[in-house]
């Protein structure tokens, strides 16, 4: 059949009219703000062209896609239709704005205040950050983005991590979240993680995360334990920093934890043996050991004899001869010495060590070489009230006490006959090698002549001799060398006040000096004289 001209215009019509019918058609099923499927057929350097089914296509920035050189044509993505056509006659496309929609819809339906969502930091705005949460953008303040304190915001942005969701604003579409609430919350659940697995005398692996002068603080993977410098070694530490130093590795033992207080006790010294164990079997009583000195207090020298090991040298127990202030003045830490071990507390972890006994015992020597009754020369070293010290040998002194200088006369002080750096005759009474003490006598060198005073010196015998001393209760007079009588107040010749508690000390002296002078020759009669007690009791005014 022929058509005519006629009936061909008529046709097309026809088709421009169900043309335009289905173009109207699709204005009226698209919708701005639909979510539209479509197809990349084209790419350009103003952007990528999609096809959605539409008269016209749509062009979408180069922007919107994560990483635009992985876009190709053929690939199918889901676009918002923003406007039906722009001034250019194209429709107005959004990858963007179209994941930002379904995304929030996604997040709406399964998450709420208070959750972990996982996040990409995208860029820094006023205030903070924001974070595409996958197709959602949340606003992260400054003051959420850090565990404690403001960090450089800067370092986060381009990052991946954990947040917490601490706010959504539904109507509005706004979402904020916090870094800091994750971080303290992952910490939380690391810390309890740690604690379940904790156990006494555990070894675990740390990380020496600060020191301080009782200690280190050791991370054990998310939870800190104190590691005491008590603990550290056996030895003497006088500072943490001497054994360990921050972001140092180590394996430590737990001594010991509290769930409630989150605190754990770590030690370092216990992962090697107590040199305390067995200590008697290797430092015998008596044996000789070479150690270090670490330390000096008034009382003594501490001396390490091996790492954790030390021992105590008093202060008695440094010298036979000498008798130092302080141990500074024999020893300084670091000499490196021999000593003596003397006793040994493994219970009480004490040793007491000694450095004289290295050396042979003077007194023992003097004693042997000097036995009692044996006759030496001395130098005085030094007077006290009740006696003089000699010098026999290098180190070695011995008392000669006032009492042991005469027979017959009573001395009230050691100077009245010897004086210092005098050289002097003595005679050995006693040696006392565990005291180191020695008894020396003057008056032991001549015999004893008080037998023949008594006989010639009976009672009521006249005598002749010179004052020697006035005191407040009398005379001393001389009878012969070294020989001494005693005239009493009442047996003087002056009359003194009858009442005694008139007399004065003072006022008697002056009165018996205003009478008599030291040196005066004087007569006396013997009255008395006692044997037990060596003395001789004269009398003036029975002579007159």
């Amino acid at each position: 059949m022929n058509m005519t001209m006629s009936d061909l215009e008529q046709e097309r019509s026809l088709e421009s009219q169900e043309l335009e019918q289905l173009y109207n058609q699709s204005l009226k099923d698209l919708k701005e703000g639909q979510i539209l499927k479509g197809k990349v057929i084209g790419i350009t350097e103003q952007g990528v062209i999609v096809d959605v089914g539409y008269k016209s296509e749509g062009i979408i920035s180069l922007e919107e896609f994560l990483d635009p050189k992985n876009v190709q044509v053929g690939d199918e993505i889901e676009v918002l239709l923003e406007s039906v056509e722009d001034e250019d006659g194209l429709i107005v496309l959004s990858k963007r704005k179209a994941e930002r929609a379904q995304g929030w819809e996604r997040i709406m339906a399964k998450a709420n205040e208070g959750d972990f969502v996982e996040g990409r930091v995208t860029r820094k705005v006023k205030g903070g950050l924001m974070v595409d949460l996958g197709g959602v953008e949340a606003f992260l303040p400054a003051s959420q983005a850090f565990l404690r304190g403001f960090g450089n915001v800067d370092n986060l942005v381009g990052q991946s991590m954990q947040f917490v969701i601490i706010k959504i604003n539904r109507p509005r579409r706004n979402v904020v979240v916090s870094r800091r609430d994750a971080l303290m919350k992952e910490k939380e659940s690391q810390k309890l993680k740690v604690f379940n697995e904790l156990q006494v005398g555990q070894t675990r692996k740390g990380t020496i995360k600060n020191i301080t002068d009782f200690g280190a603080f050791v991370n054990l993977g998310g939870v800190d334990g104190l590691l005491h410098i008590t603990d550290l070694s056996w030895g003497r530490v006088g500072h943490p920093s001497e054994l360990v130093q921050v972001g140092q590795q180590m394996d430590v033992m737990v001594l010991g934890f509290d769930k409630d207080t989150m605190k754990i006790s770590l030690g370092l010294k216990q992962l090697t043996p107590n040199p305390w164990d067995a200590v008697e079997a290797r430092y015998p009583v008596g044996s000789r050991v070479r150690g270090k000195v670490v330390s000096l207090m008034p009382y003594g020298a501490f001396v390490e004899v091996e790492k954790g090991l030390e021992g105590l040298v008093h202060i008695s127990e440094l010298s036979w001869t000498k008798r130092p202030a302080h141990p500074s003045e024999m020893l300084k830490a670091g000499d490196e010495i021999e000593v003596v071990v003397l006793s040994m507390d493994r219970a009480n972890q004490k040793m007491a060590l000694g450095l004289k006994q290295t050396e042979a015992n003077p007194w023992e020597i003097f004693s042997a070489q000097y036995p009692l009754g044996t006759k030496l020369k001395g130098r005085v070293k030094h007077l006290t009230d009740f006696g003089a010290f000699v010098e026999l040998a290098e180190g070695v002194d011995g008392l000669l006490h006032v009492q042991d200088l005469s027979w017959t006369r009573r001395y009230n002080h050691p100077s009245e006959v010897l004086k210092k750096g005098q050289e002097v005759d003595v005679v050995i009474l006693g040696v006392d090698t565990e005291n180191r003490k020695i008894n020396l006598g003057f008056k032991q060198l001549s015999q004893d002549p008080w037998s023949d005073i008594v006989s010639r010196y009976p009672a009521g015998t006249t005598v002749e001799g010179k004052i020697t001393k006035i005191a407040n209760f009398g005379l001393f007079v001389e009878l012969e060398k070294d020989l001494d009588g005693l005239v009493h107040l009442s047996e003087l010749s002056i009359r003194l006040p009858a009442d005694e508690s008139t007399r004065t000390k003072e006022g008697v002296v002056a009165k018996l000096e205003s009478a008599y002078k030291v040196g005066d020759s004087v007569k006396a009669r013997v009255l008395r004289i006692d044997d037990e007690q060596r003395r001789i009791a004269l009398s003036l005014r029975r002579v007159e």
